[in-house]
């Protein structure tokens, strides 16, 4: 192709003609130029793409690497995406949830960076986890078990691997249409027929502004129904950080609570829709709503902590140190309090994600290491009635450094109001096809 005249197409604001954006992706996994991929990258950043170019971009970097034909792991089996947040532990709730109710969950994730955890750091908590999974091993493991919670292998949309290095160092991460191509991608290639997205907005959200939530949610389901697949999108609250730890076996420990019927209501109730949601998809649950009820009493039964002990222990895991909760928690402690009496109107997520990173829970770089210990433990969340002095969160790191740049970043997350501020929902809405 001639790849300069592609890369002015989009510069003057013209729309691709079909098939232009497939020789692109095999150029760009073929060894065109960095710079050349980076000045198409920053036009699509700036003029946009269309529906039909959001779609067809997706379908090309799905085919750059291997694919799993559509229905692979089975009619009943579905794939959920968040979008990530502060405190966000879903997929540690909800995988083994929905598949102790007879879906089939294969899920590939990912490693945190800045402010929000990634999923695969905190499974890594717990000793011997294996996220580096063979091809075969995921299979067989989601045979068996009905889910597998994996890192996404090499060969599985490569060309997206080569963009996003580049959307990271030129300030093109923040686009739409390249993020829900990014990720719908991914999801295509594994083939479940049915794919749910959390999509989350808020402070300590990736995309904090609803109306972007928004146009991302609706973006990613048109692109999954345009190929076939049953799609729902709920776009979530992260205002103030899901449940009350941020921080990867701190979260591990909270999602088992969870997974036994307790844990915090904000993060029991979150899974719960996801996960009606998805079993409705899957056609496990006549409706959402029946999904919901179901999910509700595998909770509270025991039943999906027994399939998370089920996974771990599949996947090298010592599933009888997570059923003690013994997991490794950073041993300095340090706790923010109350400045003065009456409710406590606001937890800002963001602040709480920026606090736990200088703790040493999170990494700035890809390659950075991370304390698997370290977090923070919230005692109260929005709209507690709190008195002056009382704790409102305790921080965990391994070092002094650590804790006191931590606790510089929290002081300012807290604010305390007379009167009791409103309540958020748990999700503002959720876009279906």
């Amino acid at each position: 192709m001639d790849i300069v005249q592609f890369i002015a197409a989009k510069r003057d604001g013209q729309e691709h003609h079909r098939g232009e954006l497939r020789e692109f992706v095999l150029a760009a996994v073929g060894g065109a130029a960095d710079y050349q991929i980076s000045a198409w990258l920053m036009a699509a950043y700036l003029r946009g793409l269309s529906e039909e170019e959001t779609v067809e971009l997706t379908g090309a970097l799905r085919d750059s690497g291997r694919t799993f034909p559509l229905g692979h792991f089975g009619p009943r089996s579905v794939d959920k995406h968040s979008t990530g947040g502060v405190g966000d532990k879903t997929s540690l709730v909800i995988v083994p949830l929905c598949a102790s109710l007879g879906a089939v969950v294969p899920k590939m994730s990912g490693r945190g960076l800045g402010f929000t955890g990634g999923t695969l750091d905190k499974l890594e908590a717990i000793p011997g986890f294996r996220s580096d999974l063979s091809v075969e091993e995921f299979e067989r493991i989601v045979s068996r078990v009905g889910a597998a919670i994996a890192a996404q292998s090499a060969d599985l949309v490569p060309a997206d691997g080569r963009l996003y290095a580049l959307r990271d160092v030129t300030a093109t991460v923040d686009s739409v249409p390249l993020i829900a191509a990014s990720v719908m991608s991914k999801k295509l290639a594994l083939g479940c027929p049915s794919v749910v997205l959390d999509v989350k907005v808020g402070s300590g959200a990736f995309m904090p502004d609803r109306e972007r939530g928004q146009a991302l949610a609706a973006a990613m389901v048109a692109i999954g129904t345009a190929e076939g697949r049953r799609m729902a999108a709920l776009l979530g609250d992260m205002s103030r950080p899901l449940g009350r730890a941020v921080g990867n076996s701190l979260e591990v420990l909270e999602a088992m609570e969870t997974l036994r019927g307790g844990g915090p209501d904000d993060l029991r109730g979150h899974c719960s829709l996801i996960a009606g949601e998805m079993l409705s998809a899957a056609g496990v649950a006549r409706s959402p709503e029946d999904g919901v009820a179901r999910a509700e009493e595998a909770l509270r039964s025991g039943r999906a902590a027994d399939k998370m002990l089920e996974l771990v222990e599949a996947q090298g895991g010592d599933a009888e140190s997570l059923a003690a909760g013994r997991l490794p928690v950073a041993s300095l402690t340090a706790a923010v309090h109350a400045d003065s009496s009456g409710f406590l109107a606001r937890v800002d997520a963001r602040a709480v994600g920026q606090a736990a990173m200088a703790l040493g829970a999170g990494r700035q770089r890809r390659d950075d290491g991370i304390d698997l210990g370290a977090g923070v433990v919230l005692r109260h969340t929005v709209g507690d009635e709190v008195q002056a002095g009382e704790p409102l969160a305790t921080l965990h790191a391994s070092t002094e450094a650590h804790l006191h740049a931590g606790l510089a970043r929290l002081l300012s997350a807290f604010s305390v109001s007379e009167a009791a501020p409103a309540a958020a929902p748990l999700v503002h809405e959720v876009i279906r096809a």
